[in-house]
């Protein structure tokens, strides 16, 4: 996607936030901060960006966002279950009324025969519930980590303008 085009999606998802007077907060792992970077490269981001954690490590994902142990040894860093916990984690520890996750395998390296190079799972939890989207991208690392991060910005999009 062109760099006009994720500034726009930013710039929309921002003009949103705001409008309706809402927070976000972010949890990333394969992302890297990416996310979050993004939205606060908008001027005046600081109505709605209230913080995020970068997760990269299992230990912190446990430790800082309280995902299950057990889940992770279960199901393994990426997945639907770990994005999910990620997500609802950060919303309740930032205190926002929505939170991004991304848990992924971003590449060249990581990938297994059940979990494809450029494999994510993508989470948003609200009030009025979590989603969960799967993703694979055949992509660089470059491109597999902005892909993640348009995919949640855009799925974030989505829940603000009454898609979800």
């Amino acid at each position: 996607m062109p760099p006009t085009d994720r500034e726009l999606l930013e710039a929309q998802v921002g003009s949103r936030l705001r409008a309706l007077g809402l927070t976000v907060a972010t949890a990333e792992s394969s992302t890297g901060g990416l996310i979050a970077k993004r939205l606060t490269d908008i001027p005046g981001s600081s109505d709605y960006v209230i913080g995020g954690v970068i997760a990269y490590a299992n230990s912190v994902k446990h430790r800082l966002l309280n995902v299950e142990e057990q889940v992770i040894a279960e199901y393994g860093a990426v997945s639907q279950p770990v994005a999910q916990q990620m997500a609802d984690s950060a919303r309740t520890l930032f205190r926002t009324d929505a939170a991004l996750s991304v848990t992924g395998i971003a590449g060249p390296t990581g990938a297994t025969a059940t979990k494809p190079l450029g494999l994510h799972f993508i989470g948003l939890s609200t009030d009025s519930g979590t989603w969960v989207r799967r993703y694979v991208w055949d992509g660089d690392r470059a491109h597999n980590r902005e892909a993640a991060a348009d995919a949640a910005l855009q799925l974030l999009l989505d829940y603000l303008d009454g898609r979800l």
